[in-house]
């Protein structure tokens, strides 16, 4: 518990038949150790001492001591509670203090307070804790005991007042009698309530207390008569203020404005009284106006509900069952309602009047609620006939309009139906149509004609409905009696030109019939004799190639045949254009509009006419061309026989020639001299040949000239003599360059004739083919004949002079660098001069290589490498440079600027440039 606590003890005191219940704060001996509450106490409880004892022109200034002889405290009761005490007793002693203290005490006591620990000597002594004691009861009996708000008395009395006056200000929160004052607010709250224009409440901060409190206990002073009971600064100074202080200073504030309220309580007295006297007049002024309009409504509504005069329309008609529908949706239901609340508005103020203690009221005459009930049934009873004569004559008027939209709808859909009937009818489009299209024409003719018939039913029941309108008295039966006329009159022309146009219909489907059956038996016949024109005038017209007579003979008798066919086709065409004259015929004797051509073929009598025309035109000049190629073929028969005559007999001479070369070179009679000479004589006789075959081109030349490509008097050409002519002249110039070749190969490598002949043996005998050549497999074969080693030792040169023996792997290798020797061209085929060269070579000296080395070794002076001023001194100037230019430079060990290497060179020589 806090320290505030412990300081307290209970006092007590009773009033009446009421006890004072303990009371948390009351007063006790140990009280106000606290010095801040003590300085709150004093101050407030001596100004709310002095705001009552200056009505008995007095005052205290220091509490617990004008209070010690008993006269101011009990100057101060009487002032209070408005009653007289007992005398007091005016010596200056202690008894006399001490007795007038305890009379004020009894009359406090006599107030039904009972007094806990207070007594008379303490105050006599100037106890100032048992003092501020005693003023606290007595203020709590005389200025906050008698505060009561809703059913709360006292301390709460005076909280729940202070909450309710204060519950407008947000701000503001009043939950006990100390920190809830602490900013100020509470206060100026109060007095605003109740005295707005003394304070702008709007300019107060909560954050500024010391303005606040200072504020509202100036104003309270100066315009409320309420003393400054409070000091600002000990309130914001102390976190607790005390709460007697507060409470005291408060109810201040309740009894200065509790005047206040007891005049706004009698003030509400009066007016609530004026306002139920208001309130009743109001009610009679409202229910008389109420009434008299209601029945003003009644008078007006009835008469117009009591007409029966019905209308021609229906629309006329509905309108009048719309407005009894808006009255009765609309209009009636706010009467109903105005009715009731009549009804209820008088029953409310009799009551209103009886326990007000005012006499009844009592309506204007004719006005009373039986006068309008009375009314209210008479307008319901015109209502209920009017609704009733209002369905039935709508149930007439709708049998006239149903029939009336009846009528309209089947009119409507028949005319749109017959919409254009009449233009199609009348149309005259059968006159350019076609077979196809006319049977089209019918089958929709025929449509329309069972349509027209499903239409009848309709126009029956259109002139049915108008009857029954006419029976009905229809208002608008003229305008329905003139639609139903046309419908009938449109109806009789619509059969009239139904049958009109499926007459015209059918007469030109048959015309068509006929025509169509014409077009396809001209479209039958024309098309094959229009491609026989067109197939003679192509053969007529055909640019002929012919290279012999009875080529050209055979083409004048097709032609002779073709000519024969003519009168025949003649007929035929005559036939066609008939078949084409008929349809004209038709169609200008019935009138037929032909819309097109022949469906069946484009030809037309124009087009056979001019072919026909064409193909006479072409015959006698197919005549002339025949005759005239006839002669050409004739002259050029005469060209075959004449270069036959001399191709024959020069080609065998160049052959035989060829043979006779041929045997010259092979068959090896005498030596090559004498064959030499023999080959010349040859070659003499075959150049004084030559004019023959200059003549030969001449005749030749004019052959080209016309065009000659075969000749079968001959099979030889002109290109076969030259190719032979020239065969002829190479073949005995090669064979005497062999010769000559042989001759000198011979010479150079001191070959015997004999040896010459064995060679020539052996070559003739492996030349299988006679074409003075071998190829490959022939020369392999020729050489093992002879006994040669395929598989040859070969020598492979060093650095210096040392030698190495190396054999060749296989026979392949040695054949493959035989054959790149005697077939540098790589053709596959060895020619006698090649296998004598080679044959040579082999049989003769095989180290020719060497020598050449061993030579170039002397000219270098045993050197290894050779110079090129050595080659020049040595050798002549082109053999000396031809060296140069070809020798490698020599990379041995011995090497010198400039020095060549005569070895490679000198094997390269002889084809061995890989040793």
């Amino acid at each position: 518990m806090d320290h505030h606590h412990h300081q307290q003890q209970h006092h007590q005191y009773d009033e009446g038949e009421n006890d004072y219940r303990h009371q948390e704060d009351d007063w006790d001996r140990d009280l106000l150790l606290d010095p801040a509450w003590e300085k709150q106490q004093r101050k407030t409880f001596t100004a709310w001492c002095n705001s009552h004892l200056r009505k008995a022109g007095t005052q205290i200034e220091n509490i617990e001591e004008d209070f010690r002889d008993g006269l101011k405290l009990m100057l101060l009761l009487e002032v209070i509670s408005g009653e007289r005490l007992a005398k007091p007793e005016r010596g200056k002693m202690r008894v006399h203090k001490i007795s007038n203290v305890n009379k004020a005490l009894n009359f406090i006591a006599s107030k039904g307070v009972k007094l806990v620990s207070i007594g008379a000597e303490e105050i006599v002594d100037g106890n100032a804790k048992m003092t501020l004691g005693m003023i606290w009861t007595i203020i709590l009996r005389f200025a906050i005991q008698d505060i009561s708000v809703e059913e709360t008395s006292a301390k709460e009395g005076l909280l729940l007042w202070c909450q309710r006056k204060t519950a407008p200000y947000k701000n503001v929160n009043i939950q006990n009698f100390h920190i809830s004052w602490k900013d100020g607010l509470g206060f100026c709250a109060l007095i605003h309530r109740h005295r707005p224009e003394l304070i702008d409440y709007g300019k107060l901060r909560k954050d500024d207390p010391m303005t606040n409190l200072n504020t509202a206990f100036d104003v309270a002073e100066k315009y409320l008569d309420i003393p400054k009971m409070l000091d600002a600064e000990d309130i914001v100074g102390t976190a607790r203020p005390d709460e007697k202080a507060i409470m005291t200073y408060v109810s201040s504030f309740y009894h200065a404005f509790s005047g206040a309220q007891k005049a706004e309580t009698a003030a509400n007295r009066i007016c609530k009284v004026l306002a139920v006297n208001q309130e009743n007049e109001q009610l009679m002024e409202d229910y008389e106006k109420l009434a008299s309009d209601l029945l003003e409504w009644i008078r007006r509504t009835i008469p117009w509900l009591e007409n029966r005069v019905p209308e021609n329309t229906m629309q006329a008609m509905q309108q009048k069952l719309e407005d009894f529908r808006d009255y009765r949706r609309l209009h009636k239901p706010p009467k109903v309602q105005e009715k009731c609340q009549l009804e209820i508005n008088f029953n409310t103020l009799q009551t209103k009047l009886r326990l007000s203690n005012r006499p009844a009221f009592m309506p204007s005459e004719g006005k009373m609620v039986s006068d309008i009930s009375n009314a209210w049934g008479s307008l319901e009873g015109a209502e209920k006939g009017y609704e009733e004569w209002l369905l039935n004559e709508i149930r007439r008027l709708e049998r006239l309009d149903h029939l009336a939209e009846k009528f309209r709808q089947k009119a409507a859909i028949h005319e749109a139906w017959t919409n254009g009937k009449e233009e199609m009818l009348q149309r005259k489009d059968y006159e350019t149509a076609s077979l196809s299209d006319i049977k089209a024409l019918l089958k929709k003719h025929e449509a329309f004609e069972s349509d027209l018939a499903a239409h009848q039913d309709r126009v029956e029941q259109i002139a049915a409905i108008a009857q029954e309108l006419n029976e009905l008295e229809y208002y608008d039966s003229p305008s329905v009696n003139a639609r139903c006329q046309q419908i009938c009159d449109q109806w009789d022309s619509l059969g009239v030109l139904t049958q009109k146009r499926s007459e015209a219909l059918q007469r030109t489907e048959k015309l068509l019939e006929t025509i169509d059956q014409l077009y396809l038996e001209f479209a039958k016949r024309a098309a094959p004799f229009n491609n026989w024109m067109e197939g003679a005038m192509e053969d007529l017209q055909d640019t002929f190639i012919v290279h012999t007579i009875e080529e050209i003979q055979g083409l004048s008798t097709a032609h002779e045949q073709f000519k024969a066919t003519l009168p025949e086709a003649d007929k035929e065409r005559q036939a066609i254009l008939g078949i084409h004259n008929e349809i004209a015929k038709i169609v200008q004797t019935y009138h037929v509009n032909m819309a097109g051509t022949n469906p069946y073929t484009t030809i037309n009598p124009q087009e056979i006419n001019a072919k026909w025309d064409k193909v006479r035109q072409l015959v006698p000049q197919r005549d002339q061309a025949l005759i005239e190629e006839h002669a050409r073929q004739q002259n050029n028969e005469r060209l075959r026989r004449q270069f036959a005559n001399q191709a024959n007999v020069i080609g065998p001479w160049i052959q035989t020639k060829m043979e006779e070369i041929g045997r010259i070179s092979i068959e090896m009679h005498g030596t090559l001299e004498d064959q030499l000479t023999h080959l010349r004589q040859y070659e003499k006789s075959i150049v004084n040949y030559k004019p023959k075959i200059d003549q030969l081109e001449g005749d030749h030349q004019l052959i080209q000239e016309a065009l000659i490509f075969d000749n079968k008097h001959t099979n030889y050409t002109m290109e076969h003599i030259r190719v032979g002519w020239e065969q002829l002249l190479t073949t005995i110039a090669r064979t005497i360059n062999e010769i000559e070749n042989q001759i000198l190969t011979r010479d150079a490598k001191g070959i015997s004739q004999e040896q010459m002949n064995e060679f020539r043996a052996s070559f003739n005998h492996f030349d299988r083919k006679r074409t003075g050549m071998m190829d490959a497999e022939d020369f392999r074969a020729c050489l093992i004949s002879m006994g040669y080693n395929m598989v040859k030792q070969r020598v492979q040169i060093s650095m210096g002079c040392d030698q190495v023996v190396v054999p060749m792997d296989n026979g392949e290798a040695e054949f493959a660098r035989i054959m790149s020797i005697v077939d540098p061209n790589r053709l596959g085929l060895i020619t006698f001069q090649a296998f004598i060269d080679f044959m040579s070579r082999e049989t003769a000296d095989t180290d020719t290589a060497d020598q050449v080395m061993a030579s170039f070794k002397v000219l270098a002076g045993d050197k290894n490498y050779i110079l090129a001023d050595e080659l020049r001194r040595e050798l002549p100037p082109d053999q000396a440079e031809y060296c140069i230019a070809r020798m490698t430079p020599y990379t041995g060990p011995d090497a010198v600027p400039g020095a060549l290497d005569y070895m490679s060179f000198s094997t390269a020589l002889y084809g061995e440039s890989d040793l």
